[in-house]
């Protein structure tokens, strides 16, 4: 089962029902079943059962690439492609929608009851024969169901809202408490040191405040306790949906109903609901050596989680990594640098009618970081680094979404995604790995021929 599935990732079928189909048409797929025709159900049970051990190919694939000398970690490019989840931007509502809908239904159904109320003599011929009399007639089930589910999409949109203001509390009363203690152990005025004192107290306490309120909403909502720990450098971003102080939704915070961990994201010039899946390819033979899934649609707070990510996946940094303008940040050049990575990040579009800075001549002392990555990458060697990398990392862009057509996820939510897109990368490595033992193998019979 698990050759049928890398075989179908690697041809791009990835619907269960369309696997099962090819079994039965399709010779290869004959073969690596042994003319055996699972059932779809089955396909995808077992998908689903060991996605973990499948998300764990990436590592062992990519070690078959670096046996095979096709990894070099001397350039990797880093780029972020938002992918289509499987549900529709149109099945999403707003907070402020979802409140209004609820009024409109609890009226409908208030309605509908005081109707059955008065047309209750009639049961037989409301209900039909044969009924008990208790049955809910048809539009009221629907409208009922249709209630249950606007308000537990709301109450879990407001849950993950408290949970995000709850985590952002925590990161402001910990660096509100590092300076208290930096001003005693500098042995500051003991004004300061009480002013300090007095704000990292009151940081604390809207914090507690913050988790309490985060862990009531989560409550309320039926779902398990947050983790309102804040995230580590190395962990993917999450989303940020818009909230007010108290960290309740503002009116237009959207979730979807389909797969409410997806969001809504700018691709191209439309909009579409999916995730942000990040790719890290190795220049030598566009081999993928890290990827990463989020629903947070900015490329910029990818860059720290994947340099760390490569390091695990391929065990070593690379000496050269190229990135388009939506990385750029200082701290990201910083944290490159502080690593030891020579890293070339385009830092965007230069304001109407500001001339470029000189390719060449004395950095003047007052130039800020992002003036140095202007100069770097507009020198020669950096302007031939960076040109290098559309024929990196984006053409696998193309080999996963044109030509196997991959460009929608088939399983929801984000831990699930994240298994998926790994093992699309997975077979994208396999995939080169085949190419370039065939090429080796058809090199030697031409010199021995």
């Amino acid at each position: 089962m698990t050759m049928l599935l890398l075989y179908a990732y690697c041809v791009g079928t990835v619907s269960s029902r369309k696997i099962e189909r090819a079994c039965y048409e399709d010779l290869a797929f004959r073969v690596l079943t042994g003319n055996q025709q699972p059932d779809h159900s089955r396909i995808s049970e077992f998908r689903r059962r060991n996605l973990d051990a499948l998300k764990g190919l990436f590592i062992q694939i990519l070690r078959l690439c670096q046996k095979a000398g096709m990894v070099s970690l001397g350039h990797v490019a880093l780029d972020g492609t938002k992918v289509q989840a499987s549900a529709s931007k149109h099945k999403a509502m707003s907070h402020e929608r979802m409140l209004r809908a609820e009024k409109e239904l609890e009226k409908e159904i208030n309605a509908l009851m005081r109707k059955a109320e008065i047309l209750d003599a009639q049961e037989d011929r409301r209900y039909g024969k044969g009924k008990r009399g208790s049955e809910l007639p048809d539009a009221l089930r629907h409208k009922q169901s249709r209630l249950a589910r606007i308000r537990q999409a709301r109450k879990e949109m407001e849950a993950e809202t408290a949970a995000a203001a709850a985590r952002q509390r925590w990161e402001e009363a910990e660096e509100s408490s590092a300076k208290a203690a930096a001003a005693r152990e500098a042995d500051a005025p003991a004004a300061e040191q009480a002013e300090l004192t007095r704000k990292a107290e009151a940081a604390a306490a809207k914090a507690q405040a913050a988790r309490e309120q985060a862990i009531e909403t989560a409550e309320n909502a039926g779902q398990e306790l947050p983790d309102l720990q804040p995230l580590t450098a190395d962990a993917m971003p999450r989303r940020g949906l818009a909230r007010r102080v108290d960290g309740t939704p503002t009116k237009k915070t959207q979730r979807n109903f389909t797969d409410p961990e997806s969001h809504l994201m700018q691709s191209g010039g439309s909009y579409l609901q999916g995730y942000n899946c990040q790719l890290a390819v190795d220049s030598d033979h566009q081999v993928i050596v890290a990827v990463g899934v989020s629903n947070q649609p900015p490329d910029v707070e990818h860059l720290t989680p994947m340099l760390g990510r490569i390091a695990d996946s391929a065990g070593a940094l690379p000496d050269v990594m190229t990135m388009d303008a939506g990385y750029w940040s200082e701290t990201n050049a910083k944290v490159c640098a502080d690593q030891g990575v020579d890293a070339y990040i385009a830092t965007g579009r230069l304001p109407h009618g500001q001339p470029l800075p000189p390719k060449r001549g004395p950095m003047p002392k007052d130039a800020d970081a992002k003036a140095r990555m202007v100069r770097k990458i507009r020198s020669k060697k950096g302007s031939k680094i960076y040109a290098q990398r559309k024929a990196i990392v984006e053409p696998v862009n193309g080999q996963i979404k044109e030509a196997r057509g991959l460009r929608r996820f088939l399983l929801r939510g984000l831990k699930k995604v994240d298994g998926e897109w790994h093992l699309i990368a997975a077979t994208h490595n396999l995939l080169k790995l085949f190419r370039f033992r065939r090429s080796q193998q058809l090199a030697l019979a031409a010199t021995t021929g």
